[in-house]
């Protein structure tokens, strides 16, 4: 029979900085409605699909609600034939974390918003709206307007002349797409939280360019009711701006990032008591085939900040590992906004 912990249990985990994962088993409509700040969505008809992958460690602690649904049971199920030996669930679900007087978030990815939002008010990032950026454009300012998404999202619709550069990857690539230090650089993505980061990395990093965000990105560009790009394929090449190299040491440094050695790594390998999540965060084409198994890629437009992190844990409770050959596109951006956000 599978044991079950209050929502007091689960907040002094939290607060005591202890690995655990909270999965919400509802489908990701119905999380977005309502859920602990750090809980993970997984929904129960995608457990075994998906728990390998963002959940290697099979004795990791996991914890399972729903809203009353009827799901824990199965999801339950799911992980003990899967071979998890440390499920328990939420007593009450998510009912009782309501009664307990603990916050509910909507949306999704609910902490990396918020943190875009911290960085935003503790650091006035500067940015502009749709209204402004369309009045450059007109006027054929000397501007560069980066769209920090993934690729496919860029193709599927963009700002008018803008160009792909997926956001952990500014740094590397800024100083080719704005070779000319006089041009304000605009940074967009979907909403908010990829711009506001990806600006407030290339200023970190200290580039000479004024950089702004694009204040609510393509959804604040649409309802001011502007055109839209669609299909387009304009990609940055990397191209570092002066200093970024030794810039982006400086910015880790102050993130917290540490660089590993081969019997550093391997130590934290050998240690069974935590989850360590292995990135590799070059281009597809430099991953294919070079990376050893163990190695999973992120994409660039994803990482940014962690925005949207596949594993199933809160920061503080796991360790993560990036490799770049050239070491600028890991520590400045991807790397960077995952320690300022509490991973190790």
């Amino acid at each position: 029979m599978t044991t079950s912990v209050t929502p007091q249990d689960i907040r002094t985990a939290l607060l005591t900085r202890q690995e655990i994962a909270l999965l919400d088993l509802r489908r990701e409509s119905a999380f977005a409605t309502g859920h602990p700040l750090f809980a993970a969505n997984m929904a129960a008809d995608r457990i075994a699909i998906e728990a390998v992958v963002r959940l290697p460690r099979k004795d990791a602690p996991i914890v399972l609600y729903d809203d009353g649904e009827g799901l824990v049971a199965t999801g339950a199920a799911h992980f003990a034939a899967l071979g998890y030996i440390n499920v328990r669930v939420l007593a009450g679900g998510l009912a009782a974390w309501r009664a307990a007087g603990y916050e509910i978030f909507q949306d999704v990815n609910s902490y990396a918003k918020a943190f875009g939002e911290l960085v935003e008010a503790r650091r006035h990032t500067p940015s502009l709206s749709a209204d402004e950026v369309a009045a450059l454009i007109a006027e054929k300012a000397n501007i560069a307007i980066l769209d920090v998404r993934r690729f496919d999202e860029y193709a599927t619709m963009n700002i008018p002349g803008s160009t792909s550069v997926p956001g952990a990857e500014l740094v590397l690539r800024a100083g080719h797409a704005a070779p000319d230090p006089d041009t304000t650089i605009i940074v967009n993505c979907a909403g908010r939280t990829r711009s506001i980061i990806g600006t407030q990395s290339l200023i970190n990093a200290g580039i000479s360019n004024k950089v702004r965000a694009l204040r609510n990105g393509t959804i604040g560009w649409t309802l001011a009711r502007y055109d839209l790009e669609h299909g387009a394929g304009r990609r940055g090449s990397i191209g570092l701006f002066e200093g970024a190299k030794d810039n982006a040491r400086e910015v880790a440094y102050r993130a917290g990032v540490r660089h590993l050695g081969a019997n550093e790594a391997a130590v934290l390998e050998a240690d069974n008591s935590r989850t360590l999540y292995r990135f590799d965060v070059r281009e597809a084409d430099e991953y294919a085939g070079l990376s050893p198994l163990c190695w999973r890629p992120a994409r660039a437009g994803d990482r940014h900040g962690g925005t949207r992190a596949r594993g199933a844990h809160p920061p503080d409770r796991r360790q993560i590992g990036a490799r770049r050959h050239d070491g600028v596109l890991a520590v400045a951006n991807g790397l960077g906004g995952l320690c300022a956000r509490g991973w190790q």
